[in-house]
C-alpha cells in the first residue's frame, strides 16, 4: 500500500523533519488532479464506522476490493502537535498504485533542504520565519460527485478535508523517502514499474 499524505506538516510529523532513521529525505510529488480524484472516487473508508456501514461483514470485502482507501489523521502544527482538524490520507493499492506510478506523477522535487530550514527556525523559536517558508496549502476544492463520495466515506464533511498545493495542473504532495540496505532511495512500492 502506498499512501498519499497531502499535508506538509503531517509528513514532517511522520518523518520527524527528516531525522528518523530510513526517512531522511522528503519529496514533493506532483500528480495529476484527474488521478487524485479518480482515487477519491474509488476509495473506501479504511475503518468500519457503525451507523455509516451496514455491518462489518459487508464493509470488509468492499474495503479489500477497493483500489484506494481514505483515512483522516489530525493535522499538525509547527511543533508537530495535533490540531483539532484532520487531513486526508489516501492509500493506494493494486490498480491505483500502478496508475499512480505510471501515469499520475508529473514531477518530483526534493524538499529535504526546505524541511531542514523550517525545522531549524522552529527549534530556534523563529515561528514567524518558519510559517513564511511553509508550502502554501488550502482546502481542496472538489466537484459534486467527489463530494458525495467523501460524504459517504466520512459520514460528515470535515472542515479541512485535506490540504494540497496546486502546482500547474497537478497536485503537489509530500513524501518522506526511505533508503534500502544499500543506501538507495526508495519512495514506496509503486516505484517498481
Amino acid at each position: 500500500m502506498t499512501w498519499i499524505k497531502p499535508s506538509f506538516l503531517w509528513m514532517m510529523y511522520r518523518c520527524g523533519w527528516g531525522s528518523k532513521e530510513g526517512q531522511e529525505s522528503a519529496l514533493a510529488v506532483e500528480i495529476t488532479r484527474e488521478g487524485f480524484e479518480w482515487a477519491l472516487r474509488y476509495a473506501r473508508l479504511s475503518h468500519y464506522e457503525h451507523g455509516l456501514h451496514t455491518d462489518r461483514t459487508t464493509w470488509n470485502p468492499r474495503l479489500r476490493q477497493a483500489p484506494a482507501r481514505v483515512q483522516w489523521a489530525p493535522e499538525r502544527d509547527l511543533h508537530l502537535q495535533p490540531l483539532p482538524h484532520r487531513s486526508l490520507q489516501l492509500g493506494l493499492t493494486g490498480e491505483a498504485a500502478h496508475l499512480y506510478a505510471d501515469e499520475w506523477i508529473v514531477f518530483i522535487t526534493d524538499v529535504t533542504p526546505l524541511a531542514r530550514t523550517i525545522h531549524a527556525h522552529v527549534r530556534d523559536a523563529e515561528l514567524d520565519l518558519a510559517r513564511q517558508l511553509l508550502p502554501r496549502e488550502r482546502p481542496y476544492p472538489v466537484d459534486d460527485e467527489t463530494l458525495s463520495v467523501m460524504y459517504r466515506l466520512s459520514g460528515r464533511l470535515v472542515a479541512r478535508p485535506g490540504s494540497v498545493r496546486r502546482a500547474s495542473d497537478g497536485l503537489r504532495l509530500v513524501w518522506c523517502l526511505s533508503t534500502d540496505a544499500g543506501g538507495r532511495r526508495q519512495a514506496g512500492r509503486p516505484a517498481a514499474r
